[in-house]
């Protein structure tokens, strides 16, 4: 097994992990849309998700992560991902409705590997989120990973 558990990573599985149902419902939309051969996965809390990830065989690829959830934060769920050397190979894209600079550079400082604006527009939502997960493939193909699933 390599440090960061890339073996174990699954590079066609993305995990939402987003508490409102419409935002959740919107990004499956979207991204059955524009990317259908990808494993949705959706969770609406970060308490446990660590401990859940490190349990799996598998690990999802991309981790599309809202900040501001109840229970553990988006912030601490990040936080929590990076600590572990183990989940160094999943993708980390923060996507949220806050553009304030300082939360976009505490996100990028905590290991954020992207940071994504939800906007109100759903067609513009779509471009937005397909941007970042075509981002996410074609980062993974050009640095060796499995080549983009589509």
């Amino acid at each position: 097994m390599t440090d960061g558990g890339e073996d174990r990573v699954d590079h066609g599985s993305v995990l939402v992990v987003e508490d409102s149902p419409e935002d959740a419902e919107a990004i499956e939309r979207a991204l059955s849309r524009t990317h259908p051969e990808l494993e949705l996965e959706f969770a609406d809390r970060g308490d446990g998700l660590v401990d859940d990830l490190l349990a799996r065989g598998r690990l999802p690829g991309l981790i599309l992560l809202d900040l501001n959830m109840p229970g553990l934060s988006g912030h601490a769920v990040l936080a929590a991902v990076r600590a572990r050397p183990e989940l160094s190979g999943v993708t980390v894209v923060v996507f949220t409705s806050s553009t304030a600079p300082a939360e976009v550079d505490a996100c990028y400082a905590a290991g954020a590997d992207s940071y994504v604006y939800k906007t109100v527009n759903f067609t513009l939502f779509q471009t937005v989120l397909k941007g970042a997960v075509d981002y996410w493939l074609e980062s993974r193909s050009a640095s060796g990973g499995p080549p983009s699933p589509m």
